[in-house]
């Protein structure tokens, strides 16, 4: 069940010569498990990882020099290092549901793996390292915004994301999702 899901979509002026507005959201969820189908905010295909009611926070600011992305889990498994990256479709019962990598420059090539293309210059990459806790956090800068309705979801992945050439931006199964209405 849904913990807190608040989208922080109204415009909040910048105190500077000339105004600028920016915008966010804000996602709060606990992970359900996957099985039985049905619309989750945040589901989670591996239980024995990223357990049914970790909770994961979401925050996405955005202005006039780009966007702010912070992600943080709650209760996964302690002292691992995932992956996780903002994806193109919403969460679904099954892993690949959530579609590639949201590019800001999309590869003709999918999926795509070139370091042209898969790079957290031109992608959103929210690798962290859980404590003994199992929690952890990270954000991320960059300096483009979302196209409209293009950005659906982030996906914990199974370890840190790789750059090498043919394997660039890939980091393994997709362990959990939480769908972020980003703007």
């Amino acid at each position: 069940m849904s913990f807190v899901t608040s989208a922080i979509a109204a415009s909040m002026l910048v105190a500077s010569p000339t105004s600028v507005q920016c915008q966010g959201v804000a996602v709060s969820e606990w992970f359900e498990p996957a099985a039985g189908g049905g619309v989750h905010a945040a589901v989670t295909f591996r239980a024995d990882v990223v357990p049914d009611g970790a909770r994961v926070t979401v925050v996405e600011r955005t202005g006039h020099d780009g966007t702010h992305i912070a992600l943080r889990l709650h209760g996964v498994e302690a002292g691992r290092t995932f992956g996780a990256h903002v994806h193109t479709k919403p969460c679904g019962a099954k892993p690949e549901d959530s579609g590639p990598h949201y590019q800001d420059r999309k590869d003709p090539k999918q999926p795509s793996t070139d370091p042209a293309y898969a790079n957290p210059r031109n992608e959103v990459w929210l690798d962290l390292t859980t404590d003994r806790r199992g929690d952890g956090g990270a954000s991320a800068d960059v300096q483009w915004r979302f196209r409209d309705g293009e950005a659906r979801s982030v996906v914990v992945h199974e370890h840190a994301t790789e750059t090498g050439a043919g394997h660039a931006g890939m980091a393994g199964a997709r362990l959990a999702c939480v769908n972020v209405p980003f703007v």
